[in-house]
């Protein structure tokens, strides 16, 4: 069925509705409402579901962890599933990231591509392919998480409360034409033991907001006699600038933001800000592990000089992102995210990284682990997928495999389809996210011939 004309007569409506959504600032948060990922998320939920309900679905608030809306009959389910939080807005906007303002055809938010509009979207092509009346001979169930940027416990609770398996799903939190195989992902926190140091002392280090995220800037606050603190500052140069202060000099990197998944679209302004601190006369535990972080991790995102590098023809090669590092009170913190191929696992990745830091004088404060997804070409589901993606376009396409991670690696039966189209630039996590109309059109429309071909 061609949905296009429909979703364009939506488009309106749609746009209205994901900029209500895009203003609630659905980060998580640990706060004071009882809702477990925060005010915000829960808040988005709400909205999400009343938007779902006027358009006459039944809808579930499952423990306030998800809910979902469903339309159609039938003993299978096929499941759209979509997520509304939202990684922190960080730097570098020129429009206000929780807005939704609309210009040159284009709505920008925190969200707008990863992954609200694409909810919205959804939503409205599971009205269009309600209204159009087509006999489904499988219920049709959008879910609505609200945890797939901080660990996916949204759908690990789903899944342990009883929460019904689809026969098949999408998640548009992807790419086109369709993802059949997605690496795996480690997320790892490690923390220092106090650090003694000598006259040089580190006072406090921040990078970065977030481990799926590539610092775009960091800065570390050192005490040194004056005569050292202008020696340091005469080394800053390129993107590198120092500031002499009271009690000695801040040092300050500038990098590029990206995607954690994509860390070479980026420049990683922790790995520049070590790399610097490396060349100053720290003593002590300080010394050894700015000389671990600057030599092993660095601006790299390949794993080489961790001994992690490898790649496989499917997917390509490992990536390692240096998210997050702070220096605080003492003790030196690093989150670390890194993506291996499909047809590789934990064991050959995971205990060498953990034994390195361990080495270094790290503890191991925190580990996840999401295992490869990975769909054959032939598969009924992404054969289908293809199809419709193939229909729309006129293109002859192939699937791929990406470095991301998707609620398609909780839930069995599900790989990911749109919403970003081949050519189109990359812009979730990054400043100033946005979606264009035309690309909001395209996905309600192309996801609605998908939710066709699954349930009817």
């Amino acid at each position: 069925m061609d949905f296009r004309k429909e979703a364009i007569q939506q488009r309106e409506a749609m746009t209205a509705d994901l900029q209500g959504c895009l203003r609630i600032p659905s980060v998580y948060a640990s706060d004071d409402s009882g809702r477990p990922y925060g005010r915000a998320a829960g808040e988005c939920l709400d909205y999400m579901l009343e938007k779902a309900a006027a358009m006459g679905f039944s809808v579930v608030n499952m423990d306030d962890q998800l809910g979902w809306c469903e339309c159609g009959e039938g003993p299978e389910m096929a499941a759209v599933l979509c997520h509304l939080d939202v990684v922190p807005a960080g730097d570098g906007w020129t429009v206000p990231p929780f807005e939704g303002v609309v210009r040159d055809g284009r709505i920008y938010g925190r969200g707008a591509m990863d992954d609200k509009g694409p909810a919205i979207a959804a939503l409205y092509a599971m009205k269009l392919l309600r209204d159009s009346g087509a006999p489904m001979t499988r219920r049709l169930r959008l879910i609505f998480g609200l945890n797939e940027e901080t660990g996916s416990a949204d759908m690990k609770y789903y899944t342990a409360h009883g929460g019904e398996i689809p026969v098949m799903g999408i998640t548009p939190d992807g790419e086109y034409p369709v993802i059949n195989g997605e690496k795996g992902l480690i997320t790892q926190f490690f923390t220092t033991r106090p650090l003694q140091e000598g006259p040089l002392r580190l006072v406090s280090l921040t990078a970065g907001t977030a481990h799926n995220i590539v610092p775009d800037k960091a800065a570390a606050s050192i005490e040194a006699p004056p005569a050292l603190a202008r020696e340091i500052a005469d080394k800053a140069g390129g993107k590198i600038h120092c500031r002499l202060t009271e009690n000695g000099v801040i040092v300050e990197a500038e990098g590029i933001g990206a995607h954690g998944g994509t860390p070479w679209e980026g420049e990683n302004a922790a790995g520049r800000l070590l790399i610097f601190l490396n060349t100053l006369p720290f003593e002590g535990g300080i010394a050894a592990v700015i000389r671990f972080l600057a030599d092993k991790v660095g601006m790299e995102y390949d794993g080489a000089s961790l001994g992690i590098a490898m790649a496989d023809a499917a997917s390509g090669a490992l990536t390692v992102n240096m998210g997050v590092v702070t220096f605080e009170d003492g003790l030196l913190t690093v989150k670390l995210n890194y993506r291996y191929p499909v047809t590789a696992g934990f064991d050959d990745c995971g205990p060498s990284v953990t034994a390195q830091f361990r080495e270094a004088g790290f503890r191991e404060s925190f580990l996840q682990h999401k295992a490869s997804l990975f769909m054959p070409e032939d598969s009924p589901l992404v054969s289908c997928l293809l199809e419709v993606y193939s229909e729309y376009t006129g293109e002859n396409a192939e699937p791929k495999c990406i470095g991301g991670g998707t609620y398609a690696k909780m839930i069995p039966n599900t790989v990911a389809f749109g919403p970003i189209f081949p050519g189109d630039d990359v812009r979730e996590h990054k400043p100033d996210e946005y979606i264009e109309l035309e690309r909001l059109t395209d996905n309600a429309a192309i996801l609605a011939s998908a939710m066709y071909r699954m349930t009817c």
